[in-house]
């Protein structure tokens, strides 16, 4: 193991960038994306949790789309690290600095039944969209056009994943609540 301790640059600190990005306008678009990134990852691990623990007669499709909206989080996540290291940021990657960063707070360790977990999981969609819209246009007011799209396509996979969460929501089914006499 490395025994070297070089800090090549200090979290929270944004270097000049190639992209020509102005660093007063990077530095708000690099607080933005630390904003949504943590939201992201705090987003994952609740999926994920969620994906460990569903029960009952609907298990593996949930199962299934609980772990696929994972990985389109944890996709999310990967896209907006890589855009703000590339304008100069440092992105929030310790679990206490995500949490300090997230605007959104996660479910407690506890198991829910899915009803709970899924409504919980759409109110934190919910908060998550507002803030990627809100970044889209922060990104485009400052003429920084590529973290607006790349925003914009993070912001289309989310409302769709929360789009399904919703439809699981619904009080059609075909599976009995209760005990059958």
């Amino acid at each position: 193991m490395s025994t070297q301790k070089t800090v090549r640059q200090q979290a929270g600190t944004v270097e000049e960038n190639q992209l020509r990005l102005e660093q007063g306008k990077a530095e708000q678009i690099i607080d933005a994306l630390n904003t949504d990134l943590a939201a992201t990852y705090t987003l994952y691990h609740q999926l994920r949790k969620h994906h460990w623990n569903v029960e009952g007669a609907e298990f593996r499709d949930l199962h299934l789309f609980l772990g696929e909206a994972a990985e389109n989080a944890d996709e999310a996540a990967d896209e907006l690290a890589e855009r703000l290291q590339a304008i100069g940021g440092v992105p929030v990657a310790s679990p206490a600095a995500i949490a300090e960063a997230s605007p959104v707070e996660p479910e407690d360790e506890d198991v829910y039944d899915i009803r709970t977990s899924l409504s919980n999981d759409l109110e934190m969609y919910g908060d998550i969209i507002e803030s990627l819209r809100d970044h889209v246009e922060l990104a485009t007011d400052l003429g920084d056009h590529a973290t607006a799209e790349i925003l914009r396509g993070i912001l289309v996979q989310t409302e769709e994943d929360a789009h399904h969460i919703d439809h699981y929501l619904e009080d059609d089914t075909l599976v009995f609540e209760g005990a059958m006499d």
